[in-house]
Parts: structure tokens; C-alpha cells; sequence
């Protein structure tokens, strides 16, 4: 009862049964006004016929026998007629009926005169002296003396004998006839109407099945709502809108779906997170706390050298523990999006000096040498000029931890006709190439590293990979074992953006 079939059917059929019975109303109707129109045609010229045999009223007198002869007479010819005199205000003067008979005496001149007139229009409807409920077609002619108007005669073309016969008819083969004419063409459309309902809801029953397979599959279902849809809706002129509807939901349960399993990988990330964090912040803590117990345990044993030593080690680890949790938060706000870029034009070649100055007194104290060419002043970026520092910052960081004494860290720009290409490669253990495609995942260091300071946190190529992301620039990676590494990225020049 709640299925849009069942709703169409029965809106269907109810309509069906209002046009049949409004159709087979106004057949009635038409038809009756067709034959009502036809008879006062025919027989418009009965009462001017009738006058013209003889005089009807002579000197204000009716005269009764003439009248009876010449309705009678009237009556044979057409015994559905009824005829009435009438005088000039339109009483009833006489009548053919039988003796008896009860009439009214007043009889309403006004559609009488309009017809003999000749400018009304057909059919055109009188009193009925025999029933006042009713009006009837008629004929009427005026009964003159000389140009003098006496009276009237009114001869009623549908009387008490054809209505009797016209009701019988309609109970007959007829009207029996019409109603089942009627009743086929309401029962056939009711049953075309439902076969057409059906092949247009067949479609959309699928779609819900589809839909609600969908639905309890946990948006996991794989199979495609419409085969080779490749979630496309521009579908504009392409189908109907059933088309159209399905279209739409492929692209929506595709959508989905995308959106489901990247939840599902960010969950399985958060939860990796959760321990990756929890493993590194207990590792420098437990050591804190360790050396910390031993300078409370054992501060008076202990010589000056020795207790600077426990606290350069709690230092340390303080620093690390520090870092991590300052990589965390950086790494949080630039995936949580809080931290909007703030788009700007700079010198890149004046930021990558900058940059390799922090960094040249540690390179020094390990005799790595850190290559910077001369570039021209005209290398303009259009970007978040703190966000490629970071970039920068940390890839150097990361060239120096895994770039042994007397290693070079060279850093190059080449410029393209839309970006600006930077590199930097270090001469350093390299990366297996089993391992490349992992180094930008959170908290991922390598095992093979022989050559590191043991300080990193994992997060800073992640950090670099986010922020790039957020520029729409790509980070390629390039190395040989026990070779070397580069990383190259582009930013935008300043008029290209």
C-alpha cells in the first residue's frame, strides 16, 4: 500500500472512474441536447400549422371543438406533442389533453416570444404546463385577428408519453449499450495505465534495491550502480530523469565510498599515530625519569663530572621529547587546516641563503661541505614564505643526519616557464629502493641509517610533504645506496600565480 505502484494505481483508477463518469454524464447530456435541438427543428412549424386551419379564437371566444380537433389531429402525427392555447398574458385557455388532466394555468411567455421571434438560440427550453419542475422544447405560433395578437398556441414537442418511453429506452439495450462502452474504455485504460506504471517504476525499483543494498552493505558494496558510469553527471539532455537520478546516485555512492575509506585509513593512521606517539614520548621519558632517580638515589656517591653527565643526558632527551611534540602540533594544525597560507611573493635564491646560514656552523663541525651556486635575484616564488622555510629547514636537517664527515649538501634551483624548481642532494647512505615510497609516512625511519644522530622524530619529511600538499606542489624522491639522495619539489613563479 506504501509502494509508489500502488499510489500511481490507485490515483490511476480514481481518475479513471471521475473522466468515466464525467464522460458518460456529459454523453448523456449532449445527446439530449442534440435531440432536443433536432426535434425543435423538425417540428417548429407544427403550431404555425395548426393556426392557419382555422380560427382559434373568435371574437375572445376559444373555440374548443376546433382546438380538440386540430390537437388530436396533431397527437396522430406526433403523439410524443402536447398542445396548449394560450391567451395574450399566457393563461391557459385550453388544451388536447384528456379531460381531467392537471395543468397549471399560467404559462411564462418570455422563451415563446424570443422564438418567434427567431433570434433564440437552439435548443430553447419552456414551460411545462403538466410538470413545473421541468421545462420542455416547444413550438408556438401566435393566434392573430387581423394585426392584432389573441392569444398563442403552445404545443409542447416532449410531453408525459415521451418521457416515459425515453426513460424505458435508457434502461434498454442503449443505455446498457453506453455504459458498457464506457466501463470497457475506464477498465482498459485502468490496465494500460497499470502496465505503463510498471515499466516506468520498474526502473526506480531497481535503483532502491540498489540503493538499499547499498545502505546495509555498510557503503562498502563494490558493485557499480550504473556499469560505466565513471561517476559522471554532467548529464545534461542525456536521458530522462530516472537517467539522470541514477547518474547522480553513482557519483554520490562513489563519493562515498572514497570518502568512507579515507576515513577508514585515517582511523588506521590515528590509531598508528597513537602508538608510534606513545612508544617515542615513553622512550625519553623512562629515560628521564631513570637518570633522574639515579641523581636523587645516588647524589651523594656521585662526583661532579658524573652528575653533569646524567643531567647532559636529561637534557638531551628533554630536547628530543621537546621536538617531537612540537612536530606533533605543526603536523596537527597543517592537517586539521588552521593554519590558512599566507600567500606572498619573495626571492626564493635569498631564503635558501638564509637558510643554509643556520645551518653552516654545524655543517662546518662535521666537515660537510653545503653547496649553494649564485643564482639571479629574480627567482620569485608565489607562496607561504615560513611554510617552504620549513620545507627547507628540514629536508637540509635531514641531508645532514644522513650524510657522513667530509659528505657534500649541494641545493640547486632551475626555473621553468611556470615554476621554479628546487633540489637537495646530499652524498649520504641513500635510501633502499624498497623503502622510498614510506620515508614521507609519520614516524617511518630507516634501519639501514649507520650515519644519523639517532635525534629524529620521524615527522619531518611528513611535515614537508603536508605543507607541499598544501601549495599543490609534488615532492619526488631520487637515491643510490651508499651514494646519495635528492629531493626535488617546484613552487609557482610569481606571475604564473
Amino acid at each position: 500500500m506504501n509502494s509508489l505502484y500502488t499510489r500511481l494505481s490507485l490515483a490511476l483508477l480514481l481518475i479513471m472512474l471521475t473522466v468515466g463518469g464525467g464522460f458518460f454524464l456529459l454523453e448523456q447530456w449532449s445527446t439530449q441536447q442534440y435531440h432536443q435541438e433536432l426535434t425543435q427543428r423538425l417540428n417548429g412549424s407544427i403550431a404555425m400549422y395548426v393556426t392557419q386551419q382555422t380560427s382559434l379564437i373568435d371574437s375572445g371566444e376559444v373555440n374548443v371543438a376546433e382546438l380538440e380537433r386540430l390537437a388530436n389531429r396533431a397527437m396522430v402525427i406526433n403523439p410524443s406533442v402536447e398542445v396548449y392555447l394560450l391567451d395574450a398574458t399566457g393563461t391557459i385557455l385550453g388544451h388536447g389533453l384528456p379531460a381531467g388532466t392537471d395543468v397549471m394555468e399560467q404559462v411564462d411567455l418570455t422563451p415563446i416570444r424570443a422564438l418567434i421571434a427567431g433570434d433564440a438560440r437552439l435548443p430553447l427550453h419552456g414551460t411545462d404546463p403538466r410538470n413545473p419542475a421541468r421545462d420542455k422544447v416547444f413550438s408556438a405560433a401566435p393566434v392573430l385577428n387581423g394585426d392584432q395578437i389573441q392569444g398563442y398556441l403552445y404545443v409542447v414537442l416532449g410531453g408525459q408519453q415521451y418521457d416515459a418511453l425515453a426513460g424505458s429506452i435508457r434502461s434498454s439495450y442503449v443505455g446498457t449499450t453506453s455504459m458498457g462502452a464506457i466501463v470497457a474504455l475506464v477498465v482498459g485504460g485502468f490496465l494500460a495505465g497499470l502496465l505503463v506504471f510498471g515499466l516506468l517504476t520498474r526502473r526506480l525499483r531497481q535503483l532502491t534495491n540498489r540503493v538499499q543494498a547499498f545502505s546495509t552493505s555498510g557503503f562498502e558494496s563494490s558493485t557499480p550502480v550504473i556499469q560505466g558510469s565513471n561517476a559522471d553527471v554532467s548529464f545534461v539532455g542525456n536521458g530522462d530523469e530516472l537517467s539522470q537520478l541514477e547518474q547522480t546516485f553513482s557519483a554520490m555512492a562513489e563519493k562515498i565510498q572514497e570518502q568512507f575509506r579515507a576515513l577508514q585509513e585515517n582511523d588506521r593512521l590515528r590509531r598508528e599515530l597513537i602508538s608510534n606517539v606513545s612508544h617515542d614520548l615513553r622512550t625519553p621519558l623512562a629515560s628521564m625519569h631513570g637518570y633522574v632517580d639515579t641523581l636523587l638515589l645516588k647524589n651523594n656517591e656521585l662526583d661532579a663530572t658524573q652528575r653533569e653527565h646524567y643531567l647532559q643526558i636529561t637534557r638531551k632527551h628533554t630536547q628530543r621529547l621537546n621536538t617531537l611534540i612540537g612536530d606533533l602540533f605543526e603536523l596537527s594544525k597543517l592537517d586539521s587546516g588552521s593554519m590558512p597560507l599566507s600567500l606572498e611573493t619573495f626571492s626564493l635564491a635569498e631564503l635558501l641563503n638564509d637558510v643554509v646560514q643556520e645551518f653552516q656552523l654545524e655543517a662546518q663541525r662535521r666537515d660537510i661541505e653545503l653547496q649553494l651556486p649564485d643564482k639571479p635575484a629574480s627567482a620569485l616564488v608565489h607562496a607561504d614564505i615560513a611554510l617552504v622555510q620549513r620545507v627547507l629547514e628540514n629536508l637540509i636537517r635531514n641531508a645532514l643526519d644522513y650524510t657522513p664527515n667530509s659528505g657534500i649538501i649541494s641545493l640547486e634551483i632551475e626555473s621553468g616557464p611556470q615554476v621554479i624548481a628546487v633540489k637537495v642532494a646530499d652524498t649520504g647512505c641513500g635510501i633502499p629502493e624498497e623503502q622510498i615510497n614510506n620515508i614521507f609516512q609519520r614516524f617511518y625511519c630507516s634501519n639501514d641509517n649507520h650515519h644519523s644522530q639517532n635525534n629524529s622524530t620521524g615527522l619531518g619529511l611528513a611535515i614537508v610533504k603536508r605543507i607541499l600538499d598544501l601549495h599543490g606542489s609534488r615532492i619526488s624522491v631520487s637515491s643510490i645506496l651508499n651514494e646519495g639522495t635528492c629531493f626535488e619539489f617546484d613552487l609557482p613563479i610569481a606571475d604564473a600565480a
